[in-house]
């Protein structure tokens, strides 16, 4: 049903077009006469209000505290929309920018993560240049696509630290272009229009994250400069935040309504899948449903593998990370007690159970939840158990 209405609304786009153009009237044209008339905010007004449907989907909880936290969720979305879309959406000027971040949720967002973003063109050259200082793990991917668009966010291309020169100082450049470059080159395409950078803790309150900047490279002093907000890029920039508050909450929510097919289990999630949605081609993810009663535990047992790093978190139905700034919601490779034979055995309980690696749920008795290996050597299973909180 999304897809088939994303269909429709680019076939109407392009009779709008193909109208237009027999008029004699330009895409600009256009797009000033639907600002002007007030067209282009309305359109965006009545989407967002189309996207609570997503609140709505089949199996989506619909008590009072689930349901409040979903349009909590919409207008965070709203807000990352608006950013990424209108305030820093000139690819010829990019900036650096947080759209997920410790209060916007999206995807089961890593709270070991620090991302930023930033617009790109494939038809233009950048240069990000910086220093690493203390960070684990820092990786960059150029996508093509939005969420909402139908067409996921593929990869265009990706580099992580290991494969980038740096100086004794841990200062380097990276160039970005479609056409080949010597020395440190992140690949994009024609289609390429947005950059991600993931910067992964192992403790965030030792660790200093990366200092970067990118800049638009082989071209007139003037053409870095921000140009004037056009009609057109209003018209546009409304429609793709738009498209991403109404597409992006209804992905994740048919995902977490397949994810109940094996509640409490740890499954692994289909590859493919998830580099369509933008996610790490280094990590291996284990997405699933949860659900604990009062006085219950779910127990998860695992001998971690060889890899840079792994964690664990608790998310609402929503697949928002839950509040890792107040609560202890997840675990990683560094913050998790071992056992003497190097397992983790992870509990994750309402209660404190008096036991190392608690996961508090935060007042929430369902949700979503996420393990993730970057760059393992093996894939080991995690085991789960529902049990008894006074039995463990």
């Amino acid at each position: 049903m999304r897809k088939l209405g994303i269909l429709l609304l680019s076939l109407f786009r392009r009779m709008s077009l193909l109208i237009r153009w027999l008029r004699g009237q330009t895409e600009e044209d256009a797009a000033a006469r639907r600002v002007v008339l007030g067209e282009s905010w309305n359109e965006f007004c009545d989407t967002l209000k189309a996207a609570g449907a997503a609140l709505q989907f089949p199996g989506a909880p619909q008590d009072r505290f689930n349901q409040a936290e979903g349009y909590r969720y919409l207008s965070r979305i709203a807000r990352a929309g608006l950013m990424a879309f209108v305030e820093h959406a000139d690819a010829k000027a990019p900036v650096l920018h947080r759209v997920v971040d410790e209060v916007t949720k999206l995807g089961s967002d890593n709270p070991d993560n620090f991302y930023q973003t930033a617009a790109l063109n494939g038809s233009y050259e950048y240069r990000i240049s910086g220093r690493r200082n203390t960070i684990a793990y820092l990786s960059f991917g150029t996508q093509s696509g939005n969420y909402g668009q139908g067409g996921g966010l593929p990869p265009t291309g990706h580099i992580e630290s290991d494969q980038i020169a740096m100086d004794a100082d841990g200062s380097f450049q990276l160039v970005l272009s479609s056409r080949p470059q010597p020395g440190n080159w992140l690949p994009m395409t024609a289609e390429t229009g947005a950059l991600v950078v993931r910067q992964t803790f192992l403790d965030r309150e030792t660790e200093t994250p990366a200092e970067l900047r990118i800049e638009r490279i082989n071209c007139p002093e003037h053409e870095r400069r921000p140009a004037p907000l056009t009609a057109r890029q209003l018209d546009e920039g409304l429609a793709k935040a738009g498209a991403l508050v109404a597409g992006a909450p209804l992905l994740f929510a048919k995902w977490a309504r397949d994810f109940q097919k094996h509640s409490n289990l740890l499954p692994m999630f289909d590859p493919e899948v998830s580099l369509a949605a933008g996610g790490d081609p280094n990590i291996t993810y284990y997405h699933s449903h949860w659900a604990i009663g009062e006085g219950e535990a779910l127990l998860i047992e695992v001998t971690p593998p060889e890899c840079e790093y792994w964690n664990f978190q608790l998310n609402n139905y929503w697949m928002e990370s839950l509040d890792y700034r107040h609560y202890r919601i997840h675990t990683n490779k560094h913050l998790a007690h071992y056992e003497d034979d190097r397992s983790i055995r992870l509990i994750v309980a309402h209660e404190d159970p008096g036991r190392p690696n608690w996961i508090e749920t935060t007042g929430h008795t369902c949700g979503t939840m996420s393990f993730r290996w970057v760059r393992a050597r093996e894939i080991p299973q995690p085991s789960t158990r529902l049990v008894r909180l006074s039995r463990l």
